[in-house]
């Protein structure tokens, strides 16, 4: 039994006949109105997202199978959390925060992409990844929330399977986000305004020096490489190879 296979991308739960989705599938006999129900079905906890999508249809019997791509968890914790990027330093600044419930939905959306065997298994994954981005989950650093998770604090909200924020909630959100940035630009000033009192302290020094102390009294490598670019190596004797 013969198979044919159509890709696509389109927006999350919005998936129509018109192009480039149902002239790819007119041609192979297939039920177009069934192949778009479900696929708006699986996708819907995407909207506002390009998602990949492959069908594969049965040449002979016209039955059908959808495979559906997922964007990596960073970027769909991004996009939940409304930040365009994460921290730069994920251990020291934070960006936003995420509730539970969003944690719960991206762990719906990458639930075939995740190695736990049950829904909480895959939000602690999910955390584990907010970690590496820097987004607080329920006002914690992953580390605390997945000690949380381990704890019990939210099987009744996982078992429940609530993934929409109401108003207030998306509110309370939105000015955690705003705080968390003023934050970070409060810290990053500090450590601008101590990084050039250490310059001109120790003006005529070599920059390298000068960028390991800066090192050692923790100012952000980001901001150290802004005020003293690192040195670019020189190409070794010889040319490309090194060794004549």
């Amino acid at each position: 039994m013969g198979k044919q296979t159509v890709e696509t991308m389109i927006e999350g739960g919005k998936a129509t006949a018109a192009p480039p989705l149902g002239p790819a599938l007119g041609p192979t006999g297939v039920n177009i109105g069934l192949v778009i129900a479900e696929i708006n079905k699986k996708t819907a906890d995407m909207k506002g997202m390009q998602v990949p999508v492959k069908v594969i249809i049965e040449t002979e019997t016209k039955t059908f199978t959808i495979e559906i791509g997922t964007p990596p968890a960073s970027a769909l914790i991004k996009k939940e959390a409304g930040v365009e990027k994460g921290a730069s330093n994920p251990l020291t600044e934070k960006v936003a925060d995420l509730m539970i419930e969003q944690i719960i939905k991206i762990a719906k959306i990458k639930e075939d992409a995740l190695l736990g065997k049950d829904l909480k298994a895959k939000v602690r994954e999910i955390v584990g990844t907010c970690q590496s981005v820097g987004i607080l989950v329920e006002g914690m650093p992953a580390q605390e929330a997945l000690t949380a998770i381990a704890a019990g604090k939210f099987d009744q909200k996982i078992a429940s399977g609530r993934t929409e924020l109401t108003a207030e909630e998306k509110q309370k959100l939105e000015e955690e986000k705003k705080h968390l940035h003023e934050e970070m630009e409060r810290r990053r000033a500090e450590f601008e305004t101590k990084a050039k009192a250490m310059m001109k302290e120790n003006e005529g020094k070599e920059p390298k020096k000068i960028r390991q102390m800066m090192s050692e009294v923790g100012i952000p490598q980001k901001i150290i490489d802004e005020l003293i670019p690192p040195e670019k190596k020189e190409a070794p004797a010889g040319g490309k190879g090194g060794k004549k």
